[in-house]
């Protein structure tokens, strides 16, 4: 089984201007109200493609309950960690103004509610996949990452890690199967300024040399590149599209690259073909930001057959 986890889910509020004005009142053109955070976005590409998966997430006040019921809806399985102070996040995004946005910051996690998640955890078996995607709240350390890992290397738990900063990097030396940042978080992590794509594969291999088996390097319109388990680089430039929304795409690319790794069984092959696992990641994060919304299966496949077949 799959599984994702998501400490910081929210409910997306897109809306488009005609024209956006300081210390005015300004009027939607259009709105739609979607789920957000990058684990339960994960599960509902992975949804998308067939793939069966449960989505793991916290959630408070009437905020959350519509999140519980929008995931349970759209038919993943869910579980759903229930908090009772505080709100789930509204994120309120202008997504036609260069991606303008402002994220609501979460509710607190109280310590027994992390132990609780831990708990969970503890029930995963051999060959289960766990995603780890997205922020945390500000009441947590940013050791919760590695805190999981360290309780599931025992059972061979294949682990995804799609974060940031210091709470990538603590994870790593549990070695973690797949890490995807993208080229502006490789400059923060090694604090240097990146001109060029061989920079980009050489700090890739660093984190690589850290822990890290995969290392998924999104990189917007330039495309993406992996460091494979083996060292051998892939890298292709972005399929060709008019892109509509980019919220997701890198969720998508998790998803799509776990995707191509998987067997018939949900778990994951035994010989991989991570040239094929890079395409599908590339195509599933291309198609959705070419999108209003996560890219559909055949939105996905479409893509990758056009640009690599």
């Amino acid at each position: 089984m799959i599984y994702t986890i998501t400490f910081n889910p929210s409910l997306d509020l897109n809306m488009a201007v005609d024209e956006f004005v300081l210390s005015h009142t300004n009027r939607a053109k259009t709105e739609e109200l979607l789920l957000g955070g990058k684990g339960i976005n994960v599960s509902t590409v992975l949804k998308n493609l067939g793939i069966d998966n449960t989505a793991i997430f916290y959630a408070a006040g009437f905020t959350g309950d519509e999140i519980e019921k929008r995931v349970h809806d759209f038919g993943i399985k869910s579980e759903c960690i229930k908090l009772e102070d505080g709100l789930s996040r509204i994120n309120v995004k202008i997504k036609n103004i260069d991606g303008t946005e402002i994220n609501g910051l979460g509710p607190d996690i109280p310590s027994e509610k992390v132990d609780e998640l831990l708990e969970k955890l503890k029930e995963l078996k051999d060959s289960d996949v766990l995603i780890l995607a997205g922020s945390i709240p500000s009441s947590m350390p940013n050791t919760i990452y590695s805190d999981i890992l360290n309780i599931v290397p025992a059972k061979n738990v294949k682990v995804v890690v799609d974060a940031t900063g210091e709470l990538l990097l603590n994870t790593l030396k549990y070695e973690p199967f797949l890490i995807k940042p993208n080229n502006h978080e490789l400059e923060e992590i090694f604090k240097v300024k990146i001109e060029d794509k061989e920079s980009i594969i050489s700090y890739a291999k660093k984190l690589k040399d850290m822990g890290a088996k995969n290392v998924l390097v999104s990189m917007a319109g330039d495309g993406a590149l992996l460091v494979a388990d083996d060292y051998k680089v892939y890298e292709s430039e972005a399929p060709i599209g008019k892109v509509i929304n980019a919220v997701g795409a890198g969720d998508s690319m998790v998803a799509g690259f776990v995707a191509g790794c998987l067997n018939d069984e949900g778990g994951l092959l035994d010989e991989i073909n991570y040239e094929h696992a890079f395409r599908l990641g590339l195509s599933a994060g291309s198609a959705s930001a070419f999108s209003s919304n996560l890219a559909t299966k055949s939105e996905i496949i479409d893509l990758y057959n056009k640009t690599y077949k």
